[in-house]
């Protein structure tokens, strides 16, 4: 009881005193949560006044994060657990315990590639199977006349994007590692490097995809929701040790950002978030094209009428803001099968924690929000909407498999890695 209310009287303190925090984001329409909690009055309804900064890299947002600058960000889904496991940096415990949105990412390759691909039966009505075929018998013919090897932008080293890239290649037999060479740019960098033919192709989010059609850089080949559908993709990040010195402001935080995703979420809500997200302190991109992304209707050449993508992105629909430890663990997953760190049973643990539901479900219990019951789920398992176990009893999730039909079981991550002939 004690501990209670001193959780109250923290809550109520930080009401009446307007406790400031300021959250770093990087231009993609996925920051949007973090923009409407801000500006639709939802983070000074719990008691805050939100600073947002704007960055160009993930890196900076990572760094900014692990020294303080930042008490929380749009962050990259593996970036957490990257940080927290000590992979290619300095070792920072952080937590993910809110998921920004499901999908929102595509593969888009230069006007000369995808010629090639069509040349080779591919076309914007082809799969990804069929899509990443055609690609494979490019870069062989590329290959049989000498030519070197394509270049591919990903965002981040620990980034869905560069897993989704190496998943796809991968599984039409393109080996990420050596048929490619894949590099790191920000986001915003990505056009003006393909307009400059300094790559070949990229992964990125939108607006960045919609941006390279509209001024003739690029082609948008697949989307991540016709990879894995609902697959996970930015985090609201933290440093471990927040959630220990402010539970209070956490839960508040963590409040408004739900009910600013639900308000993303909302279709009648589209043309506003539009506008808001276009402002120069934001996105800076044209209010049509942010549109497109929000209502899923995605124009993947110049010229080409707009296509119908389902489930393209997810603010709050399926379960989007829960921190599934089942995304933890295919993250994690995808580090070891790609060398970025060694398999142990005590690390998938560790990764595994990062992402908190139990501090999600503490938040918002108060708020009357439907629950789920697990915390981890079999991914790629749901082949139509389904009905799964949660605190009312009315949730419903899916359809959310892989291309390739694969599915990643949490509990058996050796057996999945060894299927893909990854040696533990």
């Amino acid at each position: 009881m004690r501990a209670r209310a001193a959780s109250e009287d923290e809550s109520e303190a930080a009401h009446r005193s307007g406790v400031c925090l300021t959250l770093g984001f990087i231009p993609l329409v996925d920051c949007a949560p973090l923009i409407v909690a801000k500006e639709k009055g939802f983070a000074e309804s719990e008691g805050l006044s939100l600073s947002l900064a704007r960055e160009t890299s993930w890196a900076n947002i990572r760094d900014r994060v692990m020294v303080g600058h930042f008490d929380a960000a749009h962050m990259l889904g593996p970036m957490p657990i990257a940080s927290t496991l000590g992979i290619g940096h300095v070792e920072t415990p952080m937590i993910a315990p809110f998921s920004l949105s499901l999908g929102g990412n595509a593969i888009t390759l230069s006007r000369e590639i995808f010629a090639a691909m069509e040349g080779a039966g591919a076309s914007l009505q082809s799969g990804p199977a069929e899509m990443g075929q055609a690609l494979a018998e490019t870069l062989s013919q590329r290959a049989r006349r000498g030519e070197p090897p394509v270049v591919f932008a990903v965002v981040h080293p620990f980034s869905g994007h560069n897993y989704e890239l190496r998943y796809w290649l991968a599984a039409v037999g393109i080996d990420p590692d050596r048929d490619v060479r894949i590099i790191v740019l920000p986001p915003s960098f990505m056009v003006d490097a393909a307009l400059e033919r300094q790559v070949d192709g990229f992964c990125v989010g939108e607006p960045w995809n919609s941006l390279a059609a509209e001024q003739g850089a690029g082609v948008i080949a697949v989307t991540k929701s016709a990879l894995w559908r609902q697959g996970p993709e930015k985090v609201l990040g933290f440093r471990a040790d927040f959630a220990e010195r402010k539970p209070a402001v956490l839960a508040s935080l963590l409040r408004a950002i739900y009910k600013a995703a639900d308000w993303a979420g909302r279709q009648e809500n589209y043309a506003e978030l539009s506008r808001i997200l276009a402002s120069p302190s934001y996105l800076a991109a044209p209010t049509e094209i942010i549109a497109r992304a929000l209502r899923g209707r995605i124009v993947r050449k110049a010229g080409a009428p707009a296509s119908a993508i389902p489930d393209f992105l997810a603010f709050h629909d399926h379960a989007a803001n829960f921190p599934w430890q089942s995304h933890s663990l295919w993250f994690f997953s995808q580090m070891v099968r790609w060398g970025q760190t060694a398999y142990s049973p005590t690390l998938a643990e560790k990764a595994r924690q990062v992402y908190r539901p139990d501090l999600y479900r503490a938040a918002l219990a108060e708020m009357g929000v439907d629950l789920p019951r697990a915390s981890a789920k079999v991914e790629g398992a749901l082949k139509t909407k389904t009905p799964v176990a949660s605190r009312f009893g009315a949730m419903m999730l899916g359809p959310d498999g892989f291309f390739d039909g694969r599915l990643f079981d949490p509990d058996e991550i050796e057996a999945y890695l060894r299927s893909f002939g990854v040696n533990l």
